[in-house]
């Protein structure tokens, strides 16, 4: 009880900012000892009390078992394994498909335990919060390593190697995604990432979740439409009943990704039968309810639901139409939201399958590779069709000069485009206003240094309206006084 009080109680004071601690807030070596023990043992204890619980529950509604709690207590020792997706060993057979329920839990618990404490001890940053981190990260490792270590000799084993690694690395991802909450993004991932890389990071979580909901749907349909066959699994006893429902609900995940993979379109397959949306191979499953609802031949109507992924990608590049005026850098961030999904898609496939045994049913898997690649696609191609088309178009930036001449910029510290847009239109019309009337200028210039050289050269009699012709009294007009080509003056001018 005192190490859920830690986790739980909030020392901060009403109206003081969680994670601003004002000074002399600084907690005491032996109250920072006290949380970093909390944080260890923790998730620790919760998550092995948590898988005792279950397995006293099955064994107590099972029928014709004898329930022993130091068995149980025995057995949470794997369970506990396994709820850590660490592949276990029963009777010399291997078991890697485990259920992700109970995985989603202690990842949950870790992280929020991590936060939790981050903020008891008034870390404002990752680096101060990385403590937490190493204590969490190395609990789950050594208890790991303890467990399988005892668990050797018995009909259920583990090895000791993974059992070390892979609890580690799952308390290790969770208590980042915890420490992240509280103190924000590390200073080396923060200096590197730009907004627009940040938000189709965002986007990609949002488009995964969008994928997972549109498998879920699919497979509750599916049982849906063949609940007879589902009921007709369960058998009249009450123990065994609730058992194979227990079991369902805890592969419940595992069952959404092989339905995500077949909605995207590889499909999945468990041992001999392989379900994909353009291919189908029949092949005996076991009798548990989550998988009644599989098909037992292949519908020509199966490529139809290709439409959700479509239309998931085309809701990623809807949500980044506005992120950037150049639709370039809107299909980079649609590329990041791709990318963010395969990696879910990944991560997902390979802990949703793995051996089960070595009979008739093994292994049940995801073309992890082939799935990853497909859900980029899905995401990329609609959305970046629609992120281009549907955003706006970035106007050609004016020239510098022309920046600096106008004075509508001359104060500004940032510039808009419509407005840079407007400025480059009023300088082009200015411009060809002052070439239109230079050119006027020219024209006239040109006609009356015509009319002056005809004039003076006699090949045109000068008018009266001609510039610069002025007639002399008695209505004569003087002529130049050179002349013209060969012809002699009279004798009585000379």
């Amino acid at each position: 009880m005192r190490i859920m009080e830690l986790l739980t109680d909030d020392p901060h004071p009403p109206g003081e900012a969680v994670g601003e601690p004002g000074p002399g807030a600084e907690p005491a070596p032996g109250s920072r000892l006290r949380v970093l023990l909390a944080a260890a043992l923790g998730p620790l204890v919760t998550g092995y009390a948590a898988v005792a619980t279950v397995l006293a529950l099955v064994a107590l509604t099972a029928g014709r078992t004898a329930f022993s709690g130091t068995g149980v207590l025995l057995a949470a020792g794997p369970g506990w394994l396994a709820a850590h997706q660490v592949r276990l060993g029963i009777g010399g057979h291997p078991l890697g498909v485990l259920p992700l329920l109970p995985t989603l839990g202690v990842v949950a618990l870790a992280a929020r335990t991590a936060s939790g404490a981050a903020r008891r001890l008034g870390c404002r940053s990752f680096r101060e919060a990385r403590p937490v981190l190493l204590t969490i990260t190395g609990a789950h490792a050594v208890f790991g390593l303890v467990v399988a270590l005892c668990a050797q000799g018995s009909p259920v084993t583990a090895n000791p190697a993974l059992a070390f690694v892979v609890p580690g690395l799952l308390a290790a991802a969770a208590s980042c995604a915890g420490i992240t909450r509280s103190c924000g993004l590390p200073d080396a991932v923060a200096d590197r990432i730009d907004a627009l890389a940040l938000r189709g990071l965002r986007v990609g979580a949002m488009s995964l979740a969008i994928l997972v909901a549109c498998g879920a749907a699919v497979f509750t349909v599916a049982t849906g439409l063949s609940w007879a066959t589902v009921s007709g699994t369960y058998e009249p006893g009450f123990g065994t009943s609730s058992g194979l429902f227990l079991l369902s609900l805890l592969y419940l995940p595992n069952a959404v990704t092989a339905a995500l993979s077949f909605v995207t379109g590889p499909g999945f397959s468990i041992g001999p039968l392989t379900v994909g949306m353009f291919g189908y191979r029949g092949g005996a499953v076991p009798a548990v309810p989550l998988l009644g609802g599989l098909p037992e031949h292949h519908a020509a109507w199966w490529p139809a639901l290709l439409v959700l992924p479509a239309a998931a990608g085309a809701l990623a590049g809807w949500s980044l139409r506005k992120a950037d005026a150049d639709p370039a850098q809107r299909i980079r961030a649609v590329a990041v939201a791709g990318a963010v999904v395969a990696l879910g898609c990944v991560v997902l496939g390979t802990l949703a399958g793995g051996r089960l045994g070595d009979g008739p049913f093994d292994p049940v898997s995801v073309p992890v590779g082939v799935a990853s690649i497909v859900a980029f696609c899905w995401i990329v191609i609609p959305g970046s069709f629609v992120a281009f088309f549907t955003g706006e178009h970035e106007p050609p930036a004016p020239p510098p000069e022309a920046l600096e001449d106008n004075e509508a910029f001359q104060d500004a510290d940032d510039i808009d485009a419509e407005e840079a847009s407007e400025a480059v239109e009023e300088l082009e019309a200015a411009e060809a206003l002052e070439e239109s009337e230079e050119d006027e200028e020219i024209s006239a210039e040109d006609a009356e240094f015509e009319a002056e050289a005809d004039a003076e050269l006699g090949l045109v009699e000068p008018a009266e309206d001609v510039p610069g012709a002025a007639p002399e009294p008695g209505g004569a007009v003087t002529g130049g006084t050179e002349t013209c080509g060969d012809v002699e003056p009279d004798e009585g001018d000379r």
